[in-house]
């Protein structure tokens, strides 16, 4: 049986862009694959498994 990968939306910050992976359907409205901010999507995007993490830019991680 394969794994499912469900993450929740509290896993994010509501400003934290992320990854659509594939393209969602709602009844109000289509989403393309690309990058949102977390407060965008829907919650059955999180919920099918849909979103990922987007990576830190170079200029915003933090140097030590």
């Amino acid at each position: 049986m394969p794994l499912e990968r469900r993450l929740s939306r509290d896993a994010f910050l509501q400003n934290e862009i992320v990854i659509l992976k594939q393209l969602c359907l709602t009844p109000s409205r289509m989403f393309q694959p690309g990058h949102y901010k977390v407060s965008e999507l829907p919650d059955e995007a999180f919920t099918m498994g849909l979103v990922e993490r987007a990576p830190i830019p170079p200029e915003q991680e933090t140097s030590t």
